[in-house]
């Protein structure tokens, strides 16, 4: 089951050229920043992005490691252990409403009388296809 909130802890490795950032409990979940500021935003749309992607691909989501136990296996004095927390919900709003690219395919007579008429071909789509599955926008929708 998605949990809405997650914490995990990240660790924050210092060197000249920035900061990485990776999540031990979560392979290949990978960032980095300039500032420490810059390196705290990079995380946390990090971590939503890479638990959403679990999310969707109904993936198993490790219970996180205790920042005490990663104390102890830091090896480093430029590493620094810091828990990066996430609220699921806008971003999964987000990522749901986010715009994508479809090609398609219609006649050259419809597409020059479509363009003496700005018509505006995502919308026409979006309507025709609200219309033809019988909803009204995202919440009408049954989640799954």
């Amino acid at each position: 089951m998605n949990k809405d909130r997650y914490v995990f802890p990240a660790i924050f490795d210092y060197a000249d050229d920035g900061i990485s950032v990776t999540f031990p409990d979560l392979p290949g979940a990978i960032t980095c920043g300039d500032t420490d500021k810059e390196a705290l935003r990079m995380a946390k749309e990090c971590l939503a992005l890479h638990l959403y992607g679990m999310e969707c691909d109904n993936d198993d989501i490790p219970e996180p490691t205790s920042a005490k136990e990663l104390s102890n296996v830091t090896n480093s004095q430029n590493e620094v252990i810091v828990l990066i927390d996430v609220w699921m919900p806008p971003f999964r709003d987000e990522m749901a409403n986010k715009a994508v690219k479809k090609t398609l395919t219609i006649p050259k007579w419809l597409d020059d009388i479509a363009a003496e008429n700005n018509v505006n071909y995502s919308h026409v789509l979006q309507d025709a296809l609200k219309t033809h599955l019988g909803v009204s926008d995202r919440k009408s929708v049954k989640q799954k």
